[in-house]
């Protein structure tokens, strides 16, 4: 028995300004997000982006591709009624951030953890006033409780958008270092994600590529440069 899918209803998504925000209209009438609550985006290019998301869908609806609009979802539905526990989450990965996690072993490894990691290790520290300290193998290593309590305000300064933005960075990268440096713009989300995978290349360039493992990989890849796309267009002018 085929499974059921939802078709498609409407003939044209638009966006439009709505109070609080902006706002996309199928046919005419506003979207609401799975939980009933109105849609109301920050900035009109996500609004934009969200139409273009809905126009695009053939007669069979897809979520799967339709990324922004989850986000949007999730920011409203999901962040909003939770937002401190949300935002006390991601800033704990600064207790355990995987740059200050380092092998013990081979050379070669040791040294392209450390081209690739002290950089951004060191651009918090003189940006954001959050040194870490740098351990070897896996035993926990405490942090400094001002690096610790500075993490927790940036963070908590981030509009729900925004964190819901920033969660999927850290999480997908197992570093909040990582995740601010794609939200502050310290490089791109490209040069970025490779960075947060130095070990599982290092495996792959000595053991071999397993093909399931690759597949994971691409699309944790994919979400990560989904999740910053969303963050920009929480600030991208009209």
């Amino acid at each position: 028995m085929s499974e059921w899918k939802r078709k498609r209803f409407w003939k044209q998504a638009t966006e439009t300004e709505a109070e609080g925000g902006f706002s996309v209209l199928l046919d005419g009438r506003p979207i609401m997000t799975p939980a009933k609550a109105a849609l109301i985006l920050p900035t009109r290019p996500m609004a934009r982006a969200v139409a273009a998301e809905w126009n695009a869908q053939g007669d069979e609806i897809d979520p799967r591709a339709m990324p922004v609009t989850q986000s949007a979802n999730s920011a409203i539905d999901k962040v909003t009624p939770q937002r401190d526990e949300v935002a006390a989450l991601i800033a704990a990965y600064g207790e355990t951030d995987l740059l200050c996690y380092r092998a013990d072993g081979p050379e070669g490894l040791i040294a392209r953890q450390a081209e690739a990691w002290d950089p951004l290790l060191q651009r918090a520290e003189a940006e954001l006033g959050t040194p870490l300290l740098v351990t070897t193998g896996i035993i926990h290593q405490s942090q400094p409780a001002e690096s610790l309590s500075r993490f927790a305000a940036l963070v908590a300064g981030q509009s729900v958008f925004g964190l819901t933005a920033l969660h999927d960075l850290v999480a997908l990268s197992g570093s909040l270092i990582i995740g601010l440096a794609a939200i502050r713009g310290w490089d791109l989300p490209e040069n970025l994600w490779p960075v947060s995978r130095i070990d599982e290349a290092w495996q792959a360039e000595h053991w071999g590529v397993d093909e399931e493992a690759a597949a994971l990989a691409e699309s944790k890849r994919a979400a990560f440069m989904q999740a910053h796309r969303f963050f920009t267009l929480t600030r991208a002018a009209a």
